[in-house]
């Protein structure tokens, strides 16, 4: 190849080189462009789908009175577990659960030969201590009667007198040990200790039985012509509660009826665990359809604190107290503290914080922090709840 031609192709390749390197940062250009212009997009459609869409609700007023609908458990007016005093075997059992018996029935007897054998020699003991008492008696009767004619010295006569003092405690002793031998012989009998319900029984023909209340009971006793009811009121509530109040008492096995009951005592003080104060109620429990440990609802008539009531799940609750949340006119979240009124179940009370017809959040995120932007959902028009916009 001449130097004339290399020098002539040279000079036709630079301007493809140029032509070729333009392209080239053309396009890279343009594509960093465009990632670029992608993030953005990203960017703005995370920042939009970041925005929760909410509902809201309308604060309804609260009622000026109602019913205050608490749990509560059933107890029987008293109740006793019988256990044995004296150690034995269940020689026969009279009664069994859901017998009614009587103050003093007997429930079962124990038979208890080593507590006989006891009782037999404690009661020989005895004797013995009789018939020396009545010697020491005798002795100490004549060295009297010899000290008075100066045939005995005095401190022979005194020592007469204090072994008939021994005697006589001796004696004593001997007789409080048949009695207490002859009380635990009593307890063979189990007896009722007052009229009620057999709830319980564990005794069984032959079976050996200890002394004591570690053991499992050998029957329990409730009398359940009335009923205790405990429950326990919110603190916000208990100034209503008075005793001499009458309530209503519901049961799940009896839909639609109530019993009567009424507000006897009151703990006085809050628990400071559940912030609830300890409240008992009596029912008159003629027919025995009350049961012990069961369940009930207690509902009390008490006169409404004012305020306004909104859904339960309106509420946010959380280390800085119970909260709502709504929505400024710029369409940013607004957190409320407030305070609790009564708990209904799927509606509570506020009693400070919020206004009648106050437009509130409902279910609001757990995240949703105070200046967050929120979106509004648009619901069609349809009927509306008292607690809905």
């Amino acid at each position: 190849m001449s130097p004339m031609f290399s020098k002539v192709r040279g000079a036709g390749l630079k301007p493809a080189l140029t032509v070729g390197a333009l392209g080239a940062v053309a396009i890279i250009a343009w594509g960093t462009w465009a990632r670029e212009a992608n993030d953005d997009a990203l960017a703005d459609v995370s920042r939009e789908a970041a925005i929760p869409t909410v509902r809201l609700i309308r604060a309804a007023p609260a009622e000026a009175g109602g019913k205050l609908v608490l749990s509560a458990e059933i107890q029987a007016w008293n109740t006793a577990d019988i256990h044995a005093r004296t150690n034995g075997y269940v020689d026969r059992w009279l009664v069994d659960i859901g017998d009614a018996v009587r103050e003093g029935q007997i429930l079962a007897v124990l038979d208890a030969p080593e507590l006989d054998l006891q009782l037999a020699q404690a009661r020989a003991q005895h004797q013995t201590a009789l018939a020396d008492l009545a010697l020491a008696r005798a002795t100490a009767d004549r060295w009297s009667a010899l000290l008075e004619r100066d045939a005995v010295s005095r401190q022979a006569a005194e020592e007469k007198a204090g072994a008939l003092a021994a005697s006589a405690a001796v004696a004593d002793a001997a007789r409080a040990n048949v009695q207490r031998l002859a009380a635990l012989r009593g307890f063979t009998r189990l007896a009722a200790p007052f009229d009620g319900v057999v709830t319980s029984r564990s005794a069984e023909v032959g079976a050996l039985v200890t002394a004591g209340v570690a053991t499992t009971p050998l029957f329990t006793i409730a009398d359940t012509r009335r009923m205790r009811v405990q429950v326990r009121v919110p603190q916000s509530a208990s100034a209503d509660i008075r005793p001499g109040m009458q309530a209503e008492l519901r049961l799940p096995e009896a839909p639609g009826e109530t019993f009567s009951a009424r507000v006897t005592r009151s703990a006085q003080a809050v628990d400071g665990r559940s912030g609830t104060m300890l409240v008992e109620l009596q029912a008159d429990n003629p027919q025995r359809r009350l049961k012990p440990g069961s369940y009930a609802e207690v509902a009390f008539p008490v006169t409404g604190g004012g305020g306004v009531v909104i859904p339960a799940s309106a509420l946010i609750l959380g280390r800085d107290g119970p909260r709502v949340a709504s929505v400024d006119s710029s369409g940013r979240a607004s957190l409320t503290p407030v305070r609790l009124g009564r708990d209904h179940g799927r509606t509570v009370e506020i009693l400070d914080g919020v206004r009648p017809g106050t437009r509130l959040i409902n279910a609001p995120p757990d995240a949703l922090a105070e200046g967050d932007p929120v979106r509004i959902q648009q619901q069609p028009p349809q009927g509306r709840t008292h607690a809905q916009d």
